[in-house]
């Protein structure tokens, strides 16, 4: 009786504890003046400063900085007090709060004031786009450029002026829990995406953070994983899309939380120093990843990461000022860090905005319609034996629409990308909105397969939705702690177990499927998802990934025929785990190979279920008269790739051009094909267009580690062109370089 006693006095003072946290969060939150405005700070320098005006301003400022002063710049400036402001701004007002760090106002020097993604900007009725493994599957930069437009205005007009959410992390493995942040497996195409993004977001006088550098490619593991990986893997695999991130002059480099040949990222000086600022020449500045993203200050400055967030834990004078003494660290180092974060500010804040940031900019109607597009052009159709889809409202009596997530307004992991949209368009109001009183439609959620198996017998066609939810991937929100086990962590999300769905759902497909033949399965997830132990029973599979707020729109648009289908896949889904890398989401070290994704299938000539770039369309496309515009190239040329594409369909279609250069004469390794371009073409009926992609020589070079340098070989090349990476979608020519 004493212990039952004792485990209530616990509980009670644990309640009692939150609720004074909260009550404590509640005086701060009604009392603490909203973020200031980085732009206030206009008066103070001159208009549109030149980036030698603005490095030669900082040279000054820091110079009359005291140290303090200096760390203020290099920290994140929240505290215990300010965690409590914002756990009740969350929980109690629903109102996602604007970090703000880097104020000085003896000196006039602006905050940097940041929001999160990348979804959407990660404030109270802002929008949410679908998740960007979604975009990835558009395959379209213009429109990803449009995204990044408006999530730049969004940024600012909820006081921002500092985005986290340009994740480019390279997808290794399907199963890694925060798939559904980045655009895909391959690094070609996810460096051109991320630009995309980056350009839209920064027009608009928003600093873009590209994250999370580097090797972040297990969710469950990221505080303590250690990744070893051979050179020509980290130059040619890992880091290619950052380096384009740079060369796009982003303004800003998140690192990751993982170690990297045994140093964390956060101090990794290879990587921060040697790589990013010597070789690549990136002048902006590093921020760690929070909380956990610096574990020694001393080596954080030797390594060159220029602010620790979102507070002081290493970046202090107790740490610091003793390591200036001995000699670790230098006062000089500090002021170059300090420099390179006041110089991008300042940069940022002087230029000439082209619009005013009203409220009104949040989730306007133009976005709203901008993330409905964006939700169409990204689903996937895997399959559609028969040509079943597009369904004919005027032909069916009854839908059954079965399935728990088809009622559910999640729009992705609850992580640093929970995005809070005014509404939600779920899959099932989306179709009763379609229907408008045409058609009955049937809801059961799926939960009790029997009364499942009865809506889609009654039904004249059926469509499911299954899949993942939050809980199930997506950012692992833990206590961090590296030596605690994942499974006894706090929190929800993380890696998948598998590739498949979840066993419920599962069963629910192969127990209802064969009940009623005219069915579309819809999937829900922020990766690919294995279908192979019930797709024979049901003619059509659309993969829908988190489509953002108008996502119910969208499945019905694209269903009923009112929008083609365009998305490709941005990853590879295999017949058999075995046929990926290896993945394994508790580990305390993995080495990252050469080859993953497509160039590991291609490698062992292992056939995917449905390969990179793969979708069909209710159009089909033909590809002929492939032309180079010429066959010998010296290693500064560019080579012109042209091909005819022809709808030979019946209706308006958009088709993804992938163009892969194979190396089958090299004397190095290499992968049997790579992408080096793609592009997205709107054709109608009948009509042919000439599509045109150029590849630049300097693009096919590998890294010789040898000499630590690129080097293009001078051998005969595949250029490989088609609508998918499959071998028997792709048209062939050769050229040589010399």
């Amino acid at each position: 009786m004493r212990k039952i006693f004792k485990i209530i006095a616990i509980i009670i003072g644990v309640l009692i504890l939150i609720v004074l946290f909260l009550a404590g969060g509640l005086i701060l939150y009604t009392s603490v003046a909203p973020s200031p405005d980085p732009k206030s700070y206009n008066e103070y320098w001159p208009e549109n400063l030149t980036y030698a005006e603005a490095d030669e301003i900082a040279v000054d400022l820091v110079s009359q900085m005291t140290f303090e002063e200096k760390l203020g710049q290099m920290t994140g400036d929240m505290s215990f007090l300010d965690i409590a402001s914002g756990l009740t701004s969350v929980l109690v007002f629903e109102k996602i709060p604007i970090v703000a760090s880097g104020e000085n106002e003896r000196l006039n020097i602006p905050p940097f004031t940041f929001t999160d993604g990348p979804r959407g900007v990660v404030v109270t009725e802002a929008t949410a786009f679908p998740v960007a493994m979604a975009r990835g599957a558009t395959w379209d930069r213009d429109l990803e450029f449009q995204v990044g437009d408006a999530i730049g205005k969004e940024a600012r007009a909820a006081g921002a002026n500092y985005f986290g959410g340009v994740c480019i992390n390279l997808l290794r493995h399907p199963a890694w829990g925060r798939a559904q942040e980045t655009f895909g497996e391959d690094p070609w195409h996810l460096g051109k995406m991320g630009v995309s993004l980056i350009n839209g977001v920064q027009q608009h006088n928003v600093m873009a953070c590209a994250k999370h550098y580097a090797l972040n490619s297990i969710e469950e593991s990221r505080f303590k994983v250690d990744v070893s990986v051979d050179e020509r893997t980290l130059r040619e695999v890992y880091l290619p899309h950052f380096k384009m991130a740079v060369d796009a002059d982003v303004a800003s480099i998140m690192s990751a939380y993982n170690k990297v040949r045994g140093e964390f990222a956060g101090q990794n000086r290879y990587l921060l120093t040697d790589i990013l600022r010597n070789e690549w020449n990136f002048e902006g500045f590093v921020t760690s990843d929070w909380l956990f993203g610096l574990r020694d200050g001393v080596k954080g400055v030797n390594a060159g990461l220029d602010i620790e967030m979102p507070l002081d834990q290493h970046y202090t004078p107790e740490e610091l000022k003793p390591a200036i003494e001995s000699g670790e660290i230098s006062i000089d180092q500090i002021d170059e860090m300090v420099r390179r974060v006041v110089r991008t500010k300042l940069l940022y804040i002087t230029n000439t905005d082209t619009q005013e940031y009203t409220d009104e900019i949040l989730a306007s109607e133009e976005h709203q319609q901008l993330a409905l597009e964006v939700a169409e052009k990204s689903m996937v159709l895997l399959k559609n034996d028969d040509d079943f889809l597009p369904l004919s409202a005027g032909e069916i009596e009854s839908l059954a629409v079965i399935g728990e997530i088809a009622d559910s307004d999640h729009t992705g992991d609850r992580g640093s990308s929970g995005t809070h949209p005014p509404y939600i368009i779920t899959m099932l109001k989306g179709l009763q909105d379609y229907s408008n009183g045409s058609f009955e439609v049937i809801f059961d959620d799926g939960t009790d397969i029997e009364s499942a198996r009865q809506a889609a017998e009654r039904a004249d066609a059926v469509v499911y939705v299954v899949g993942y939810k939050s809980e199930d991937e997506g950012e692992y929100i833990t206590s961090g702690d590296p030596e605690v086990a994942p499974e006894n962590q706090w929190g929800e999300g993380g890696d998948r177990p598998n590739l498949f769905l979840k066993p419920h759902d599962q069963n629910l497909l192969m127990e209802s499927l064969p009940v009623n033949q005219n069915s579309v399965v819809t999937l829900i997830g922020g990766s690919g998802i294995m279908t192979n132990t019930w797709d024979q029973l049901t003619p059509s599979i659309l993969m829908a990934w988190y489509p953002g707020m108008m996502g119910g729109e969208a499945l019905a648009n694209i269903l009923f025929g009112k929008v083609n289908p365009s998305g490709k896949l941005p990853l590879s889904i295999p017949k058999d785990e075995e046929h990926l890398s290896f993945f394994q989401a508790d580990i305390d070290s993995i080495h990252y190979g050469y080859y993953h994704g497509y160039t590991l299938l291609d490698k062992e000539n292992n056939e995917p279920a449905y390969p990179f770039g793969f979708g069909l369309s209710y159009s089909n496309f033909e590809y002929s008269n492939l032309q180079l515009d010429k066959t010998r190239l010296a290693e500064s040329d560019t080579l012109l790739v042209s091909v005819d594409v022809t709808n030979t369909g019946e209706m308006t279609g958009e088709e993804v051009v992938q163009l892969y250069i194979g190396f089958e004469n090299s004397m190095v390794e290499r992968p049997v094909k790579l992408l080096r371009g793609f592009e997205k073409e709107r054709l109608n009926p009948r009509q042919t267009k000439t599509v045109s992609i150029p590849v630049a020589a300097k693009d096919l070079a590998w890294y010789n580690p040898d000499v630590k340098a690129w080097e293009v070989e001078n051998m005969q090349y595949s250029v490989f062109i088609g609508g998918s990476s499959n071998w028997e979608a792709l048209l062939q020519s050769d050229f040589t370089i010399q």
